[in-house]
């Protein structure tokens, strides 16, 4: 038996007993185990948390300073940022079928995790029936840290394809401030048309930067 088996055995058995209380070293440190199969991955994980702070920090690093850390090759990057995309589906698909959005605030705890750790801004549109009720939340955009790029045709497939008749734009901005620019305000007028034009109306476009988000509707935009 390779040297590392008995202790891989016994933190699986650890983890499976009381994963909740588990600490985060050690998560991490068990994580590590399907992209080192045969080396002990305790020096990697702390070298992980010592250098981002925190499970959180580490999935959300970029690929080249995960790269800086010893131990961490193109295995372990794979492995980290297919952890956090899987988080990320889990709690969407958890947290948005058949949820009443009947305020700003409602939509936002729909629509926060879609944001959380991006590096780049992104669109989403929250699509509801007639009662409110959401039917999924769809990606419509994606750009760099200063614009988001969002195709009507995008937007109106993703409304059509959920058969929604009322909708919520939401995206990001990476600057830190929610506050709604111009070009935000353009952009509003201009997707609510394309939608009224298929059936479908836009009640809302809620900002989001880091924990703060700004909706429109309350600030007083014409819907």
């Amino acid at each position: 038996m390779p040297i590392h088996d008995g202790h891989r055995w016994r933190l699986k058995e650890e983890f499976l007993a009381r994963p909740a209380s588990f600490p985060d070293h050690k998560v991490l440190e068990l994580l590590l185990f399907y992209a080192n199969p045969r080396s002990d991955t305790n020096p990697t994980a702390h070298a992980l948390m010592d250098r981002f702070g925190s499970i959180s920090g580490v999935l959300d690093a970029l690929p080249e300073e995960l790269r800086k850390v010893p131990g961490v090759g193109e295995h372990t990057i794979a492995l980290l940022k297919t952890a956090k995309e899987t988080a990320g589906r889990y709690s969407a698909s958890r947290a948005s079928l058949g949820e009443l959005v009947q305020s700003a605030g409602d939509a936002r705890a729909l629509l926060s995790d879609y944001f959380s750790g991006s590096r780049n801004e992104l669109v989403f549109l929250l699509c509801m029936d007639g009662k409110g009720k959401s039917l999924g939340i769809r990606q419509v955009g994606e750009g760099s840290v200063n614009a988001a790029t969002v195709l009507p045709r995008a937007v109106v497939e993703a409304a059509l394809s959920l058969n929604a008749t009322r909708a919520i734009l939401a995206h990001n901005h990476i600057s830190g401030v929610a506050l709604p620019s111009n070009e935000d305000r353009v952009t509003t007028e201009r997707l609510k048309g394309v939608l009224r034009s298929v059936g479908v109306r836009l009640e809302d476009h809620l900002i989001f930067a880091d924990d703060d988000m700004v909706s429109l509707r309350d600030s007083g935009f014409p819907f």
